[in-house]
């Protein structure tokens, strides 16, 4: 009970500025679970699937290696079944693989990095709150010092807390959304890695099949005609 007590009387001696800031570490808060989840969930199983597939493909079974892309969540198998999917077809245009799996790789990224912006955001904009509140702490404390006509420590030590207090405050909230921030980014370099290495595997077998005879690449104008 002591504790929970100090902890509101500090975040009431911290004035207004308190607020947006605590906004802006549940919002952070909420950002972090959902990214940690998805990037969880799109890891797990990448180095089974890439294992997987190209164990299937070395044995002819396109339609196993289809569904085993088709049934494991994540990128790299999101890749690997454009590029199958295509491959099935027996026939495609030149380039229209490379092109399958460069949009697809697009739209992966694209939501691996959704939430990041807004987690960078709070990690700059939360310090800079702080000094704002430490700004308008000493014009509070000056500005009792005008009103009162006198220097008294109590007047200048009530400003100078709301400025300690708010400066402290943006830094808690900054400082692990930053961790957080580069910890995701490190986990989606590593899946950008695991998710290139799905798209040399299929280009790699398209280049195999079509060496066999087994998939057929012509020109786009082949393609009209």
């Amino acid at each position: 009970m002591g504790t929970e007590y100090q902890l509101m009387t500090l975040f009431a001696d911290g004035g207004w500025m308190m607020f947006p800031l605590i906004l802006c570490s549940l919002i952070a808060l909420g950002v972090i679970i959902a990214k940690f989840w998805t990037l969880m969930v799109a890891h797990h199983g990448t180095a089974n699937v890439l294992a997987a597939v190209e164990e299937a493909t070395e044995q002819g079974d396109l339609e196993g290696a289809f569904e085993i892309a088709r049934d494991t969540p994540g990128p790299t198998a999101a890749i690997l079944l454009a590029g199958l999917h295509r491959i099935k077809t027996q026939k495609m245009i030149a380039g229209e693989l490379e092109a399958a799996i460069a949009t697809t790789g697009s739209i992966e990224l694209s939501f691996l990095e959704r939430g990041l912006v807004i987690l960078a955001t709070i990690a700059n904009v939360a310090p800079l709150m702080g000094f704002l509140g430490t700004v308008l702490g000493m014009v509070l404390a000056f500005a009792s010092i005008e009103q009162a006509g006198t220097v008294d420590a109590t007047l200048v030590a009530g400003g100078i807390k709301v400025a300690l207090l708010t400066t402290a405050a943006g830094l808690i909230v900054a400082v692990p959304i930053n961790i957080a921030y580069n910890f995701f980014v490190t986990r989606i370099d590593r899946l950008i890695v695991d998710m290139e290495q799905g798209a040399q595997k299929v280009l790699n077998l398209a280049w195999k099949l079509e060496k066999d005879g087994r998939l057929k690449i012509v020109k786009e104008q082949e393609q009209r005609g």
